[in-house]
Protein backbone atom coordinates (compact mmCIF):
# COMPACT_ATOMS: atom_id res chain seq x y z
CA UNK A 1 0.00 0.00 0.00
CA UNK A 2 1.18 3.52 -0.77
CA UNK A 3 3.05 5.05 2.16
CA UNK A 4 5.38 7.53 0.48
CA UNK A 5 5.45 10.89 2.24
CA UNK A 6 4.74 14.05 0.28
CA UNK A 7 7.42 16.75 0.58
CA UNK A 8 6.13 20.36 0.60
CA UNK A 9 6.36 22.12 -2.76
CA UNK A 10 8.29 25.04 -1.33
CA UNK A 11 10.94 22.67 0.03
CA UNK A 12 11.48 21.32 -3.48
CA UNK A 13 11.22 24.81 -5.04
CA UNK A 14 8.14 23.97 -7.09
CA UNK A 15 5.37 26.42 -7.91
CA UNK A 16 1.96 25.87 -6.30
CA UNK A 17 0.28 27.77 -9.15
CA UNK A 18 1.96 25.63 -11.81
CA UNK A 19 1.09 22.44 -9.90
CA UNK A 20 -2.56 23.46 -9.89
CA UNK A 21 -2.38 24.01 -13.66
CA UNK A 22 -0.93 20.50 -14.08
CA UNK A 23 -3.66 18.96 -11.90
CA UNK A 24 -6.39 20.77 -13.81
CA UNK A 25 -5.01 19.40 -17.07
CA UNK A 26 -4.80 15.85 -15.71
CA UNK A 27 -8.36 16.08 -14.39
CA UNK A 28 -9.81 17.49 -17.62
CA UNK A 29 -10.63 14.26 -19.47
CA UNK A 30 -11.98 12.66 -16.28
CA UNK A 31 -14.30 15.63 -15.68
CA UNK A 32 -15.41 15.47 -19.32
CA UNK A 33 -16.33 11.80 -18.93
CA UNK A 34 -13.81 10.52 -21.48
CA UNK A 35 -11.51 8.75 -19.02
CA UNK A 36 -12.87 6.90 -15.99
CA UNK A 37 -9.69 7.34 -13.96
CA UNK A 38 -6.29 9.03 -14.01
CA UNK A 39 -3.39 9.27 -11.59
CA UNK A 40 -0.39 11.60 -11.55
CA UNK A 41 2.77 11.98 -9.51
CA UNK A 42 5.76 14.29 -9.59
CA UNK A 43 9.03 13.76 -7.74
CA UNK A 44 12.21 15.79 -7.31
CA UNK A 45 15.42 15.42 -5.32
CA UNK A 46 14.46 11.82 -4.58
CA UNK A 47 11.23 12.90 -2.88
CA UNK A 48 7.58 12.74 -3.84
CA UNK A 49 6.16 16.22 -4.43
CA UNK A 50 2.70 15.37 -5.73
CA UNK A 51 0.43 12.34 -5.91
CA UNK A 52 -3.22 12.69 -6.93
CA UNK A 53 -5.88 10.31 -8.26
CA UNK A 54 -9.06 11.28 -10.12
CA UNK A 55 -12.22 9.47 -11.12
CA UNK A 56 -13.10 5.90 -10.18
CA UNK A 57 -9.64 5.03 -8.77
CA UNK A 58 -8.06 5.81 -5.39
CA UNK A 59 -4.51 6.42 -4.21
CA UNK A 60 -4.37 2.72 -3.39
CA UNK A 61 -5.20 1.74 -6.97
CA UNK A 62 -2.67 0.17 -9.33
CA UNK A 63 -2.48 0.58 -13.11
CA UNK A 64 -0.93 -1.45 -15.91
CA UNK A 65 1.77 0.78 -17.43
CA UNK A 66 2.22 -1.11 -20.73
CA UNK A 67 5.39 -0.14 -22.62
CA UNK A 68 6.61 2.07 -19.78
CA UNK A 69 7.63 -1.39 -18.49
CA UNK A 70 10.48 -1.43 -21.04
CA UNK A 71 12.57 1.01 -19.02
CA UNK A 72 12.21 -1.19 -15.94
CA UNK A 73 13.21 -4.42 -17.69
CA UNK A 74 16.04 -2.60 -19.46
CA UNK A 75 17.39 -1.18 -16.21
CA UNK A 76 17.65 -4.73 -14.91
CA UNK A 77 19.83 -5.50 -17.95
CA UNK A 78 21.99 -2.50 -16.99
CA UNK A 79 22.79 -4.29 -13.72
CA UNK A 80 24.13 -7.29 -15.63
CA UNK A 81 26.20 -4.97 -17.83
CA UNK A 82 27.64 -3.21 -14.79
CA UNK A 83 28.47 -6.55 -13.14
CA UNK A 84 30.12 -7.65 -16.42
CA UNK A 85 27.80 -10.65 -16.63
CA UNK A 86 26.71 -9.43 -20.05
CA UNK A 87 28.12 -7.42 -22.95
CA UNK A 88 26.21 -5.26 -25.42
CA UNK A 89 28.23 -6.68 -28.30
CA UNK A 90 27.39 -10.30 -27.48
CA UNK A 91 25.38 -12.17 -30.05
CA UNK A 92 22.08 -13.27 -28.62
CA UNK A 93 22.43 -16.75 -30.17
CA UNK A 94 25.57 -17.32 -28.09
CA UNK A 95 23.42 -16.83 -24.96
CA UNK A 96 20.21 -18.47 -26.21
CA UNK A 97 21.12 -21.05 -28.88
CA UNK A 98 17.49 -21.59 -29.89
CA UNK A 99 17.31 -17.96 -30.97
CA UNK A 100 19.98 -18.34 -33.65
CA UNK A 101 17.81 -19.49 -36.56
CA UNK A 102 16.49 -17.87 -39.73
CA UNK A 103 19.36 -15.37 -39.91
CA UNK A 104 18.99 -14.11 -36.35
CA UNK A 105 22.41 -15.44 -35.32
CA UNK A 106 23.88 -11.96 -36.02
CA UNK A 107 21.55 -10.06 -33.66
CA UNK A 108 23.35 -8.44 -30.71
CA UNK A 109 22.17 -7.54 -27.21
CA UNK A 110 22.46 -3.83 -28.02
CA UNK A 111 20.17 -4.23 -31.03
CA UNK A 112 17.51 -5.76 -28.77
CA UNK A 113 17.62 -2.65 -26.57
CA UNK A 114 17.53 -0.13 -29.44
CA UNK A 115 14.73 -1.63 -31.59
CA UNK A 116 17.13 -2.26 -34.44
CA UNK A 117 17.08 -6.08 -34.17
CA UNK A 118 14.95 -6.68 -37.27
CA UNK A 119 11.96 -8.67 -35.96
CA UNK A 120 9.44 -6.06 -34.76
CA UNK A 121 6.31 -8.13 -35.38
CA UNK A 122 7.48 -11.54 -34.16
CA UNK A 123 4.52 -13.29 -32.50
CA UNK A 124 4.60 -14.56 -28.92
CA UNK A 125 1.62 -15.58 -26.78
CA UNK A 126 2.06 -14.41 -23.20
CA UNK A 127 1.29 -17.76 -21.58
CA UNK A 128 3.85 -19.48 -23.84
CA UNK A 129 6.45 -18.00 -21.48
CA UNK A 130 5.42 -20.60 -18.89
CA UNK A 131 6.36 -23.49 -21.22
CA UNK A 132 10.12 -23.60 -21.84
CA UNK A 133 9.79 -25.75 -24.92
CA UNK A 134 7.19 -23.48 -26.46
CA UNK A 135 9.22 -20.41 -25.50
CA UNK A 136 12.34 -21.61 -27.34
CA UNK A 137 10.28 -22.85 -30.27
CA UNK A 138 8.93 -19.34 -30.71
CA UNK A 139 12.40 -17.80 -30.54
CA UNK A 140 13.58 -20.24 -33.19
CA UNK A 141 10.61 -19.66 -35.51
CA UNK A 142 10.96 -15.89 -35.66
CA UNK A 143 12.23 -14.47 -38.96
CA UNK A 144 13.95 -11.21 -39.79
CA UNK A 145 12.04 -8.46 -41.58
CA UNK A 146 15.26 -6.59 -42.41
CA UNK A 147 19.00 -6.71 -41.68
CA UNK A 148 19.69 -6.17 -37.97
CA UNK A 149 21.17 -2.76 -37.25
CA UNK A 150 20.18 -1.29 -40.60
CA UNK A 151 17.02 0.52 -39.50
CA UNK A 152 14.76 1.33 -36.57
CA UNK A 153 11.26 -0.03 -36.09
CA UNK A 154 9.58 -0.24 -32.72
CA UNK A 155 9.39 -3.82 -31.39
CA UNK A 156 6.31 -3.78 -29.09
CA UNK A 157 7.19 -6.96 -27.18
CA UNK A 158 9.45 -9.36 -29.07
CA UNK A 159 12.90 -8.14 -28.05
CA UNK A 160 11.84 -7.77 -24.42
CA UNK A 161 10.91 -11.45 -24.20
CA UNK A 162 14.45 -12.24 -25.34
CA UNK A 163 15.93 -9.80 -22.81
CA UNK A 164 13.86 -11.47 -20.09
CA UNK A 165 15.39 -14.81 -21.04
CA UNK A 166 18.86 -13.25 -20.93
CA UNK A 167 18.09 -11.85 -17.47
CA UNK A 168 17.20 -15.33 -16.27
CA UNK A 169 20.27 -16.99 -17.77
CA UNK A 170 22.82 -14.40 -16.72
CA UNK A 171 21.09 -13.08 -13.59
CA UNK A 172 20.28 -16.44 -12.05
CA UNK A 173 16.69 -15.57 -11.12
CA UNK A 174 13.30 -15.53 -12.83
CA UNK A 175 13.19 -12.11 -14.49
CA UNK A 176 10.21 -11.06 -12.36
CA UNK A 177 12.12 -12.03 -9.21
CA UNK A 178 15.29 -10.28 -10.43
CA UNK A 179 13.41 -7.00 -10.89
CA UNK A 180 11.71 -7.39 -7.51
CA UNK A 181 14.84 -8.28 -5.54
CA UNK A 182 17.44 -6.17 -7.32
CA UNK A 183 15.41 -3.02 -8.10
CA UNK A 184 11.95 -2.67 -6.51
CA UNK A 185 12.71 -3.98 -3.01
CA UNK A 186 16.01 -2.11 -2.46
CA UNK A 187 14.39 1.13 -3.62
CA UNK A 188 11.43 0.60 -1.27
CA UNK A 189 9.01 0.44 -4.20
CA UNK A 190 6.73 -2.21 -2.73
CA UNK A 191 3.95 -1.51 -5.25
CA UNK A 192 6.11 -1.89 -8.36
CA UNK A 193 5.29 -5.29 -9.84
CA UNK A 194 6.50 -7.07 -12.95
CA UNK A 195 4.51 -10.23 -12.36
CA UNK A 196 1.51 -9.40 -10.16
CA UNK A 197 0.78 -11.55 -7.07
CA UNK A 198 -2.75 -12.93 -7.07
CA UNK A 199 -3.67 -11.10 -3.87
CA UNK A 200 -3.06 -7.70 -5.52
CA UNK A 201 -5.50 -8.12 -8.42
CA UNK A 202 -8.38 -6.39 -6.68
CA UNK A 203 -6.35 -3.17 -6.54
CA UNK A 204 -5.79 -2.95 -10.31
CA UNK A 205 -8.01 -0.56 -12.27
CA UNK A 206 -9.39 -2.54 -15.25
CA UNK A 207 -8.16 -1.59 -18.70
CA UNK A 208 -10.79 -0.22 -21.06
CA UNK A 209 -11.13 1.95 -24.16
CA UNK A 210 -12.59 5.41 -24.66
CA UNK A 211 -13.61 7.64 -27.52
CA UNK A 212 -13.82 6.90 -31.22
CA UNK A 213 -10.91 6.19 -33.55
CA UNK A 214 -9.95 8.66 -36.25
CA UNK A 215 -10.97 7.76 -39.80
CA UNK A 216 -8.76 7.70 -42.88
CA UNK A 217 -10.39 10.99 -43.87
CA UNK A 218 -9.52 12.51 -40.49
CA UNK A 219 -5.84 11.68 -40.92
CA UNK A 220 -5.91 12.98 -44.48
CA UNK A 221 -7.51 16.26 -43.44
CA UNK A 222 -4.79 16.77 -40.83
CA UNK A 223 -2.06 15.89 -43.30
CA UNK A 224 -0.89 13.08 -41.04
CA UNK A 225 0.00 9.48 -41.88
CA UNK A 226 -2.27 6.83 -40.40
CA UNK A 227 -0.40 4.72 -37.83
CA UNK A 228 0.21 1.14 -38.93
CA UNK A 229 -1.64 -1.77 -37.35
CA UNK A 230 0.56 -3.47 -34.75
CA UNK A 231 0.17 -6.18 -32.13
CA UNK A 232 -1.07 -3.51 -29.69
CA UNK A 233 -4.72 -4.18 -30.47
CA UNK A 234 -7.75 -3.53 -28.31
CA UNK A 235 -7.93 -7.24 -27.58
CA UNK A 236 -4.26 -7.25 -26.49
CA UNK A 237 -4.84 -4.30 -24.16
CA UNK A 238 -7.89 -5.91 -22.57
CA UNK A 239 -5.94 -9.15 -22.02
CA UNK A 240 -4.18 -7.38 -19.15
CA UNK A 241 -7.41 -7.67 -17.18
CA UNK A 242 -6.68 -11.43 -16.99
CA UNK A 243 -4.94 -12.37 -13.70
CA UNK A 244 -2.95 -15.06 -15.54
CA UNK A 245 -1.51 -12.48 -17.94
CA UNK A 246 -0.78 -10.07 -15.10
CA UNK A 247 1.04 -12.81 -13.22
CA UNK A 248 3.47 -13.43 -16.08
CA UNK A 249 4.58 -9.81 -16.03
CA UNK A 250 5.05 -9.20 -19.77
CA UNK A 251 8.57 -7.69 -19.84
CA UNK A 252 7.75 -5.25 -22.63
CA UNK A 253 4.37 -4.11 -21.37
CA UNK A 254 2.95 -5.77 -18.28
CA UNK A 255 4.31 -3.96 -15.21
CA UNK A 256 1.70 -2.82 -12.70
CA UNK A 257 2.27 0.00 -10.25
CA UNK A 258 1.02 3.44 -9.23
CA UNK A 259 2.14 6.88 -10.34
CA UNK A 260 3.96 7.63 -7.07
CA UNK A 261 6.25 4.63 -7.34
CA UNK A 262 6.87 5.17 -11.04
CA UNK A 263 7.91 8.79 -10.44
CA UNK A 264 10.22 7.67 -7.62
CA UNK A 265 11.67 4.92 -9.82
CA UNK A 266 12.74 7.60 -12.27
CA UNK A 267 14.37 9.54 -9.46
CA UNK A 268 16.48 6.42 -8.90
CA UNK A 269 17.41 6.35 -12.60
CA UNK A 270 18.62 9.93 -12.21
CA UNK A 271 20.76 9.39 -9.12
CA UNK A 272 21.59 5.69 -9.35
CA UNK A 273 19.52 4.61 -6.38
CA UNK A 274 17.42 5.64 -3.42
CA UNK A 275 16.19 4.46 -0.04
CA UNK A 276 19.86 4.32 1.02
CA UNK A 277 20.67 1.86 -1.76
CA UNK A 278 22.90 2.34 -4.82
CA UNK A 279 21.70 0.22 -7.76
CA UNK A 280 23.54 1.67 -10.78
CA UNK A 281 26.82 3.55 -11.04
CA UNK A 282 27.03 6.98 -12.64
CA UNK A 283 28.97 5.44 -15.54
CA UNK A 284 26.30 2.79 -16.15
CA UNK A 285 23.59 5.45 -16.21
CA UNK A 286 25.60 7.63 -18.58
CA UNK A 287 26.10 4.67 -20.91
CA UNK A 288 22.38 3.84 -20.81
CA UNK A 289 21.40 7.44 -21.57
CA UNK A 290 23.76 7.89 -24.51
CA UNK A 291 21.92 8.07 -27.85
CA UNK A 292 22.92 4.96 -29.79
CA UNK A 293 20.70 5.15 -32.85
CA UNK A 294 22.62 7.86 -34.73
CA UNK A 295 20.66 9.25 -37.65
CA UNK A 296 18.01 6.52 -37.65
CA UNK A 297 14.46 7.83 -37.90
CA UNK A 298 11.02 6.44 -37.16
CA UNK A 299 9.16 5.03 -40.17
CA UNK A 300 5.96 7.06 -39.56
CA UNK A 301 7.13 10.68 -39.20
CA UNK A 302 10.78 10.46 -40.21
CA UNK A 303 11.99 12.04 -36.95
CA UNK A 304 15.19 10.96 -35.14
CA UNK A 305 14.37 8.11 -32.75
CA UNK A 306 16.99 9.13 -30.15
CA UNK A 307 17.22 5.78 -28.36
CA UNK A 308 19.46 4.82 -25.49
CA UNK A 309 19.52 1.37 -23.88
CA UNK A 310 15.82 0.60 -23.62
CA UNK A 311 14.88 4.25 -23.06
CA UNK A 312 14.03 7.27 -25.20
CA UNK A 313 16.04 10.50 -24.91
CA UNK A 314 14.13 13.75 -25.56
CA UNK A 315 16.77 15.19 -27.88
CA UNK A 316 16.10 17.94 -30.40
CA UNK A 317 13.12 20.25 -30.89
CA UNK A 318 11.06 17.39 -32.35
CA UNK A 319 10.99 15.77 -28.89
CA UNK A 320 7.18 15.95 -28.80
CA UNK A 321 7.15 13.19 -31.47
CA UNK A 322 9.01 11.05 -28.94
CA UNK A 323 6.47 11.63 -26.16
CA UNK A 324 8.05 14.55 -24.32
CA UNK A 325 6.90 18.12 -23.74
CA UNK A 326 8.31 21.10 -25.61
CA UNK A 327 9.49 22.41 -22.24
CA UNK A 328 11.51 19.27 -21.46
CA UNK A 329 15.25 19.67 -21.86
CA UNK A 330 17.09 17.66 -24.54
CA UNK A 331 18.46 15.48 -21.71
CA UNK A 332 15.09 14.24 -20.46
CA UNK A 333 14.62 10.49 -20.80
CA UNK A 334 12.03 7.83 -20.13
CA UNK A 335 9.56 5.51 -21.81
CA UNK A 336 5.83 6.10 -22.21
CA UNK A 337 3.17 3.41 -22.51
CA UNK A 338 0.20 2.59 -24.73
CA UNK A 339 -3.00 4.47 -24.10
CA UNK A 340 -1.34 7.60 -22.75
CA UNK A 341 0.89 6.50 -19.87
CA UNK A 342 3.74 8.99 -19.32
CA UNK A 343 6.99 8.29 -17.48
CA UNK A 344 10.14 10.43 -17.63
CA UNK A 345 12.75 12.34 -15.68
CA UNK A 346 14.56 15.50 -16.71
CA UNK A 347 18.15 15.87 -15.46
CA UNK A 348 18.02 19.63 -16.17
CA UNK A 349 15.31 20.20 -13.53
CA UNK A 350 15.49 17.02 -11.48
CA UNK A 351 11.74 16.58 -12.00
CA UNK A 352 10.20 13.18 -12.79
CA UNK A 353 6.63 12.64 -13.96
CA UNK A 354 4.31 9.66 -13.98
CA UNK A 355 0.82 9.96 -15.46
CA UNK A 356 -1.37 6.85 -15.67
CA UNK A 357 -4.80 6.14 -17.12
CA UNK A 358 -7.04 3.09 -17.18
CA UNK A 359 -8.81 3.82 -20.47
CA UNK A 360 -7.05 3.98 -23.81
CA UNK A 361 -8.22 6.85 -25.97
CA UNK A 362 -8.94 5.48 -29.45
CA UNK A 363 -8.21 8.94 -30.87
CA UNK A 364 -4.43 8.68 -31.10
CA UNK A 365 -3.91 12.33 -32.01
CA UNK A 366 -5.93 13.56 -29.02
CA UNK A 367 -4.07 11.12 -26.80
CA UNK A 368 -0.70 12.34 -28.08
CA UNK A 369 -1.60 15.98 -27.63
CA UNK A 370 -2.79 15.30 -24.10
CA UNK A 371 0.54 13.70 -23.26
CA UNK A 372 2.53 16.64 -24.62
CA UNK A 373 0.26 19.11 -22.79
CA UNK A 374 0.69 17.30 -19.46
CA UNK A 375 4.44 16.93 -19.97
CA UNK A 376 4.75 20.62 -20.86
CA UNK A 377 3.23 21.57 -17.53
CA UNK A 378 5.16 19.02 -15.49
CA UNK A 379 8.52 20.00 -16.99
CA UNK A 380 7.87 23.65 -16.08
CA UNK A 381 6.98 23.28 -12.40
CA UNK A 382 9.99 25.09 -10.97
CA UNK A 383 9.05 28.12 -8.85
Amino acid sequence: MNSHAITPLETLKLSEEKVQSLLARVRQEVDEGLLPAAQVAVAKDGQLALFETFGSATDESLFCIFSATKAITSSAIWILLEEKKLSLSERVADIIPAFGANGKEVVTVEQLLTHTAGFPDAPFRTLDWLDLGRRYERFSQWRLAWEPGSRFQYHPTSTMWVLAEILERRGGLAFQQFIRERIAAPLGLTDLYVGLPADQNERVVPCSHAGNPLTDADYESMGMPKPPVTEVTEEAILSFNDPEIRAVGVPGGGAITNAAELALYYQALLSGGGNGQQIWSAQTLADARRVRTGELTDPLFGKPVSRGLGIVIAGDETRNYRGFGHTNSPLAFGHNGAGGQLAWVDPASGISLAYLTSAHDRNEVRQGRRGVSISNRAADLAA
